[in-house]
């Protein structure tokens, strides 16, 4: 069903990498709410081939970019304002922690792989919207959403030196938010999401009983990928204009929840 949202709007969304990725999903929702909009991800992901059916599907182009690279990015922008002008939204749907892909301790942390996860997970938000701002590319009331995780607030173990990262992330969505929205009314929020089920998600140590414990002590349930593509949706348009600066939860409730009767039972 769609409202037509985001007609008429232009973006890019960043880390779609096969249909079980929320920025897939956010990508499908989009294009379905009338937006138009360039798909990036790393050379890596591109050779997966994956992304070619959701850019057919949506009609979108597809810009390879490293986003630890300031050369690749400012071609990617160059490219965007070639085609579109001026964006409306961008999406961060981006991670990459090496240690815990190597289920390395995080006490043990090799600070070769954590720089990377700083760099990928978090610094690359900065990045963009540095360039973003530099190049003047973003209408007023343009929104940039980065997707974080409740392990930014809370010790999660198994989330590893990608917590400091969500921690990092959301701090700078709200230090670049003020800036961006003094000097060019420019909106910056990150979305803390459920435990989902993505490739990224599947390659945490314990994601199983996280996704159960999460389930479980939600209110709601853990919220499906599609439905964060519809908070998404909602954050790119004009039903948000002065939301900015804030990590808003998207959880079903499990972030202000402290203990269930469900939880309670299996503890009985």
């Amino acid at each position: 069903m769609s409202n037509n949202l985001l007609k008429g709007k232009k973006g890019i969304i960043f880390g779609a990498l096969n249909e079980d990725s929320i920025a897939w999903k956010v990508a499908e929702r989009a294009h379905e709410e009338g937006a138009e909009f360039i798909l990036s991800n790393a050379p890596v992901a591109l050779r997966m081939g994956q992304l070619d059916e959701l850019a057919k599907a949506t009609g979108s182009e597809i810009v390879s970019a490293d986003v630890t690279s300031t050369e690749d990015l400012e071609n990617l922008f160059k490219i965007a304002e070639e085609k579109f002008g001026k964006l409306d939204f961008i999406l961060h749907s981006i991670g990459m922690s090496i240690n815990v892909r190597k289920k390395i301790h995080y006490t043990e942390a090799n600070y070769d792989f954590y720089h990377k996860a700083m760099d990928i997970s978090a610094i690359s938000f900065h990045r963009v919207m540095k360039i973003a701002k530099e190049k003047d590319i973003m209408n007023e009331w343009g929104s940039i959403l980065a997707l974080s995780f409740i392990a930014a607030q809370l010790a999660i173990p198994g989330y590893n030196d990608m917590s400091d990262a969500k921690a990092l992330l959301e701090s700078i969505a709200r230090t670049f938010g003020y800036y961006y929205g003094r000097d060019k009314k420019v909106r910056i929020n990150t979305i803390s999401q459920s435990p989902t089920k993505t490739t990224a998600g599947g390659g945490i140590k314990g994601f199983s009983s996280l996704f159960e414990y999460a389930e479980k002590n939600s209110p709601l349930g853990n919220a499906p990928a599609v439905d964060c593509a519809n908070y998404c949706v909602m954050m790119f348009s004009d039903f948000t204009k002065y939301v900015t600066m804030q990590n808003l939860f998207h959880d079903g409730g499990f972030s202000s929840t402290g203990l269930t009767e469900d939880i309670m039972g299996d503890m009985d």
